[in-house]
């Protein structure tokens, strides 16, 4: 499959139109901003460094899109912000993938969103969270957060510690249910559940293990040892599932990846893993069609 046959599969046959509609609302200050997607000019796309196979796509770390701003670090697995790569939309349904270090005291001013699905999952520090439902909250390494953004939600996000930093990955999916009562949640895991094996974090049902969200998706960390194998089985025909390498070298579905490295691969059942160093690893099955 080459480039544009990818881009009309990802984005024309997934039903996106190219409107701000299809993103909620559009936050115009040059950090926490998504552009409308733009289904034209398929003969005119850039040559990049994404490596699109025939059911598969590799970003490797170093081409993430960057944006320092001296109080925030940010990488960018798909387009946000003043990066804009037109291969790197999104992956099915997951929308942003964003690598955040904050500075000490410093973090993200109270701003809005609506119909969308956000996870955050702290790596290093401590976050804390503010919100318009009247939540005050601090999470930290070993915790997921999640809110659905619905009808409109108002939050903040500040690393509570002067001399330290904050590190997290800040996640975006698209729901399957639109304009839903807003709703926030956080749940502290078991690190011991993640040794050896992919602990779930999220699911679509709140009965389930994890959080939940408005959509057909299932989340997975793992904390692998060299040389551990196991395999991952897709929980809905007709998901996809990308892989985000966190620490460590990692092969997963015969590709072989290393740390921040991110690959989709759809059209598969099961997929093989294999840890060729220590390693830590994410794993996000999503639906490929919005």
């Amino acid at each position: 499959m080459d480039r544009k046959d990818f881009l009309k599969k990802s984005l024309l046959g997934a039903g996106v139109i190219a409107t701000t509609g299809a993103m909620g609302s559009v936050i115009h200050n040059n950090i926490d901003e998504l552009r409308p997607i733009d289904v034209l000019g398929f003969n005119h796309i850039p040559n990049t460094n994404s490596k699109i196979m025939a059911n598969s796509v590799l970003h490797k770390a170093d081409t993430r899109g960057h944006a320092n701003h001296g109080w925030l670090n940010s990488y960018h697995s798909f387009s946000f912000a003043n990066y804009y790569n037109p291969e790197r939309m999104h992956f099915g349904v997951l929308r942003v993938l964003n690598d955040d270090t904050v500075q000490g005291g410093m973090g993200f001013g109270t701003h809005p969103h609506d119909n969308m699905e956000i996870i955050s999952i702290p790596l290093e520090g401590d976050l804390e969270h503010k919100d318009s439902m009247g939540n005050t909250t601090v999470i930290k390494n070993g915790d997921v957060q999640v809110m659905s953004a619905g009808t409109g939600i108002s939050h903040s996000e500040y690393n509570k510690n002067r001399d330290a930093l904050v590190k997290f990955l800040q996640i975006w999916v698209f729901p399957n249910k639109r304009n839903v009562t807003p709703r926030y949640d956080q749940i502290t895991l078991n690190l011991a559940d993640r040794k050896n094996k992919l602990q779930q974090i999220l699911s679509p049902n709140p009965d389930d293990e994890g959080v939940w969200i408005h959509q057909n998706a299932w989340f997975h960390l793992g904390s692998l040892d060299k040389d551990f194998t196991t395999q991952y089985h897709i929980k809905s025909p007709g998901n996809g599932v990308y892989a985000f390498v966190i620490n460590g070298d990692v092969t997963v579905g015969g590709q072989a990846l290393r740390a921040r490295d991110g690959f989709g691969i759809w059209n598969v059942d099961t997929i093989d893993i294999k840890a060729d160093s220590n390693a830590e690893i994410l794993l996000m099955e999503v639906p490929m069609n919005i």
